[in-house]
Order: C-alpha cells, then sequence, then structure tokens
C-alpha cells in the first residue's frame, strides 16, 4: 500500500499492486486495474517513486525471510 493525498486534502492508502495507469492532465490520474480512476495531489514521479520504495520493501523482505 502506498500512502497517497486526495485532491481536497485527505490521506489515503491506495493497493499498489492495483495501478494499471498513472498520467498527469493536469492533476495526477491514477487507473487501477478495473478502470476505477482516482486524483491524487502528487505529481506521477512521486506516485512513482512510492510504487518503487513499496516494491523495494517487499522484494527485502522476501530475501531475508527466504535465507
Amino acid at each position: 500500500m502506498i500512502k497517497l493525498t486526495s485532491l481536497q486534502g485527505e490521506k489515503f492508502f491506495l493497493s499498489a499492486d492495483l495501478i494499471e495507469r498513472i498520467e498527469e492532465i493536469p492533476d495526477t490520474m491514477i487507473t487501477l486495474i478495473g478502470g476505477k480512476k482516482v486524483r491524487v495531489n502528487e505529481d506521477a514521479n512521486e506516485v512513482v517513486e512510492r510504487y518503487i520504495e513499496y516494491k523495494r520493501k517487499i522484494h527485502r523482505f522476501l530475501e531475508v525471510r527466504d535465507e
């Protein structure tokens, strides 16, 4: 899950595994698997960075667990 901010300023967590597409039009629009769209305050690069960090944490956890 990644923490994001709605256009109304509310913080929420989004399941990163559901992200299909991220666009800036000019707000950042995240399209989820299934077609639902979510607009957020963060720019697209920030969303991608949070996604990458989330995936790194999962990888690290799995590597430690398998040792």
